[in-house]
């Protein structure tokens, strides 16, 4: 979960964040500035933990850590073909790569390493970092749009599969092999990522308002949410939370967007007997009636719960993840603040916000921010888990204030040290990782790729990226009788007559 500075590798020096990226399971955030790059622990709310500095890779615009471990990838601008692998803990340099053009992404998992450059994906083995397999003429990538799933059994990898429509190619990149094209968009894709266990893949194309939730490796649509109709927005990050249960989604607006992947259904009676029930029914009988897209429209979800950022148009990278076992929502900004929020998964709604973290400056300059921050009164008309969010004094450095599973605090239970590690492989032990063999530094220069050929690209189809806007207007008369209210029809009878004097007309016709 990442974001790479949105000029490219050669983009001008400015204020602000290079890059920001979370690691896999969200406990880490490592961020590129002018001076280099640092990794900071993100599993307490009131305390951002600066865990390494380093000043040896200046402009950093790509610093990917894998897990918890001591693995850090960094790429920066004044050598942007070169890939350099750190032991941090070490302060040792493991090794080094060079490509045949500009390092545009990285992703990790246990098993690979994915460097992805504008028209080629080169795929290595995370233990030796030796080369298995080069992805050549892939079609235009220039933003370096890639995704790799976390769970390393599968190791399924996503990347564009035409430059002008939103196709999606899924790589098996353990056995190398390709497994399906997924037709997501019909404009060019923006964003794309999996879940934790690699069986689901989420998209957004440039046009930036609806997303869309596939299965892995099937390719069938599960969900498609519609973030806003009346502007194009640039989104910047998807991730799902650890459960896939929601999805979060930000972008160069003012709004992050948080939507709860739950299938509509009947419940029984109860739900047969409300008249909220009946009033869905007649809508979905008449989208029938309606363009595919116009009743497309009808069936998408909305949001289940926003954040309105405190700034507008910077790129952000979101994550959602469980902080002292209750559901958070996390924005990193290129303005170089990290903001943590509460999310309610009952009832949704607008998130509260709970703490703001510096990313840039000395460690001097974070730690009076921060403590600025955390001398004034707590926020007033706060959810319950921002209530339970709030501890009485700051707990120590080993140790996390416990909550029980319905969020309420246990006061005085502590959770140990050990249950803290994920996994039964603790990759932060230095006895366990890494598995690469320290040796010096080597320059390796994969073969050149071929220009002008666009692999996937299928050049027959129209250019949807050029298209004009979509122009629907919907427009719904209802007539109601007077005396309604006091009829002594039926609640579905009424219902019915309700319904049957809606008329829906299409103003213009929808452009497919």
């Amino acid at each position: 979960i990442g974001m790479e500075r949105e000029d490219g590798a050669h983009g001008p020096r400015g204020p602000g964040l290079g890059c920001a990226s979370f690691n896999q399971d969200s406990t880490s955030l490592a961020v590129g500035t002018k001076t280099g790059y640092r990794l900071f622990s993100v599993t307490a709310v009131d305390r951002l933990e600066c865990i390494h500095e380093s000043a040896e890779s200046p402009d950093a615009y790509i610093v990917e850590r894998l897990f918890s471990s001591s693995l850090v990838v960094v790429v920066s601008q004044a050598a942007p073909r070169r890939m350099n692998v750190y032991h941090f803990k070490k302060g040792t340099e493991i090794c080094n790569y060079s490509y045949s053009d500009s390092i545009l992404a990285v992703r990790l998992n246990r098993q690979r390493l994915v460097v992805c450059l504008e028209e080629s994906i080169y795929i290595h083995s995370i233990k030796d970092m030796k080369l298995l397999k080069t992805l050549l003429n892939t079609p235009a990538n220039p933003s370096g749009l890639c995704a790799l799933s976390v769970n390393h059994s599968n190791s399924y990898l996503a990347y564009p599969g035409n430059a002008s429509i939103g196709e999606t190619i899924i790589y098996d990149a353990n056995n190398l092999s390709t497994v399906t094209m997924v037709p997501a968009h019909d404009s060019p894709l923006a964003a794309i990522t999996f879940n934790s266990s690699g069986s689901k893949l989420a998209s957004a194309s440039e046009r930036g308002t609806v997303i869309r939730v596939f299965s892995i490796p099937e390719g069938q649509r599960l969900f498609e949410f519609r973030r806003g109709m009346k502007r194009y927005v640039n989104i910047s990050s998807l991730s799902f939370s650890s459960d896939t249960q929601f999805l979060c989604a930000s972008s160069n607006t003012e709004t992050v967007h948080i939507f709860k992947l739950e299938q509509h259904g009947p419940s029984g009676e109860e739900e047969a007997s409300t008249w909220s029930s009946y009033v869905g029914k007649m809508f979905t009988a008449a989208s029938s009636y309606l363009p595919a897209q116009v009743s497309g429209m009808m069936s998408q979800d909305r949001a289940f719960a926003t954040v309105r950022l405190q700034t507008t148009g910077q790129r952000n990278v979101c994550t959602l993840t469980m902080i002292q076992k209750l559901p958070r929502l996390l924005v990193a900004s290129s303005n170089g603040q990290l903001f943590i929020y509460n999310i309610d998964p009952q009832d949704g709604g607008e998130c509260a916000l709970v703490q703001t973290h510096r990313l840039s400056g000395s460690n001097e300059e974070r730690e009076g921010t921060e403590e600025a921050a955390g001398s004034g009164p707590p926020p007033s008309g706060l959810s319950y888990a921002a209530t339970a969010a709030i501890p009485t004094c700051r707990p120590l450095a080993a140790t996390l204030t416990g909550f029980s599973e319905d969020g309420g605090a246990r006061k005085g239970e502590v959770i140990p040290e050990h249950e803290l590690a994920a996994g039964p492989v603790r990759l932060d032990d230095e006895a366990e990782f890494p598995p690469v063999t320290h040796r010096p530094s080597r320059r390796v220069v994969p073969g050149p790729t071929h220009s002008g050929c666009h692999g996937y690209a299928d050049h027959s189809r129209p250019d949807h990226a050029s298209a004009p806007q979509n122009v629907c207007n919907i427009k719904i008369v209802v007539t109601v009788r007077e005396n309604f209210h006091s009829d002594s029809r039926s609640p579905r009878e009424m219902i019915f007559d309700l319904c049957s004097v809606i008329t829906l007309t299409v103003a213009q016709s929808c452009y497919t």
